[in-house]
């Protein structure tokens, strides 16, 4: 058979019942799960007069300074910003591990949910800047200025902020664990429900009768002093309060600047060598799933990166081993789909349906699933390290030997979860709700003392 896309349209030569059964799918399919002008998800060109040398990239800052900085999710891992002017730049879930920032300015940057891990630092300009959530393990921060950062959440274990300028910065929820704070000039921080503070050095550290320590209470001097710290009294004010940047990653479809690419699909089924189509709205492709209920989808192994494909209907689809990493799956159908070993790495998919899916071994790195419905999924082995689950429903999921590491389960329902063998180094089990059907690691039932010790909460189980 011999198909023609022309302008839109589809001429075909004389099909049988059944391979017009076929191209109806891959035909939907194309129209669906791509798009005309799919957006990066920064700006290309930001990023490569950045990649191609700082000089070249500060003096593009200074000649055209109202130039917005969209750098959402950029791939800056190992890279030398030494002295960078990242001022009011937005990096939100940008990957900066491991990169040299000495010196840089990034005042007012907005880094949340941003990986920061093993980063130098150092003398870095950070006042006013959003570090929600924010990933900074074993960073050097020495002599970093964070005055009224938003530091909310972040994690800031073995990090170095000796001699750091952390005046007025929101440091509640933080984790502190070994963080080296010797010098730190904390003055009005609040340091509210903070965790592991005992466990950080704080030798000489700067506090004040604004400090708020992570009881909710003021700091004192006869607290500093059982920290080896310094008090000084200082007129006595209001507990500040913190501005969150309104950002939701499923926000981000697309800006000015960013260069556009065409998604393309091929079925691999049945026609090997069927043309590419181009995509041009998830609304026909989900028109269709509506029309013809009995249409099963097989698409297995495809590649579908960077593709926006929000509330697209793949309920029940196989889908194993495909890859949608970075793609925009907000509010995607995806229950009961069949998602072994798929790619999710870095994808947006925030209200995201996958009750009862099968995704044993699939890569949820850095993922953003923030009140998704995983109910009843099989999560066997997948990788959920640094994934974003905050208010999810994981009621009675299947998480044997999956790795939650540095995963965030803030407020997620885990009641009657299986977490047996689960690498839950780092996670943040804050407000989650567990019962007693629920399976600990280490294969025991779930109490209220062990919720207790991981700032979760322990609820009967529910008929």
């Amino acid at each position: 058979m011999v198909t023609k896309i022309l302008h839109g349209q589809t001429q075909l030569k004389q099909p049988s019942v059944k391979r017009k059964r076929i191209l109806i799918v891959i035909i939907c399919l194309g129209i669906a799960l791509s798009t005309a002008s799919s957006a990066a998800a920064y700006d290309r060109k930001m990023l490569s007069i950045l990649k191609s040398g700082v000089s070249q990239w500060n003096s593009m800052r200074l000649a055209e300074p109202a130039v917005k900085i969209d750098l959402y999710k950029a791939e800056l891992e190992d890279a030398n910003l030494t002295e960078a002017n990242l001022g009011d730049a937005l990096l939100v879930r940008a990957d900066l591990s491991g990169s040299k920032l000495n010196r840089a300015n990034m005042k007012g940057a907005n880094l949340m949910m941003a990986y920061i891990k093993k980063a130098d630092m150092k003398g870095t300009d950070l006042t006013g800047a959003s570090l929600v959530k924010a990933n900074m393990k074993g960073s050097f921060m020495k002599g970093s200025i964070f005055r009224g950062a938003n530091l909310q959440g972040a994690n800031l274990r073995w990090v170095i902020l000796e001699s750091s300028d952390m005046s007025d910065a929101n440091l509640a929820n933080t984790v502190l664990f070994e963080a080296n704070l010797e010098k730190a000039d904390l003055r009005g921080a609040s340091l509210k429900d903070a965790v592991f503070l005992e466990q950080a050095r704080l030798e000489s550290a700067i506090l004040s009768n604004n400090t708020i320590l992570p009881s909710g209470e003021r700091a004192s001097l006869r607290w500093s002093l059982l920290h080896n710290a310094k008090f000084i009294t200082e007129p006595e004010r209001a507990a500040l309060t913190y501005s969150i940047p309104v950002f939701e990653p499923s926000e981000k479809v697309g800006t000015e600047g960013p260069a556009s690419r065409s998604a393309q699909i091929i079925s691999h089924s049945e026609h090997p060598a069927q043309q590419p189509l181009v995509i041009e709205s998830v609304e026909s492709w989900n028109a269709m799933r509506k029309s013809k209920k009995d249409i099963e989808i097989n698409m297995k192994e495809e590649k579908l990166d960077d593709s926006i494909l929000k509330g697209v209907n793949l309920n029940g689809a196989k889908l194993s081993g495909s890859s949608f990493k970075s793609a925009t799956l907000d509010h995607a159908d995806l229950a009961g789909s069949d998602l072994r070993g798929a790619n999710f790495k870095k994808a947006d998919m925030k209200e995201a349906n996958l009750h009862g899916a099968m995704l044993q071994g699939a890569n949820f790195d850095r993922a953003f699933l923030k009140g998704a419905d995983l109910s009843n999924t099989n999560l066997t082995g997948a990788v959920l390290s640094g994934t974003i689950l905050s208010g999810a429903n994981l009621r009675y999921a299947n998480l044997e030997n999956a790795s939650l590491f540095d995963t965030d389960l803030e407020g997620a329902n885990l009641e009657g979860a299986n977490l047996k063998g689960a690498n839950i180094m780092d996670t943040n089990f804050n407000n989650a709700s567990l019962s007693p059907d629920t399976t600990l690691p280490s294969g025991k039932p779930a109490t209220a003392k062990w919720a207790t010790l991981n700032r979760a909460k322990f609820v009967p189980v529910r008929q």
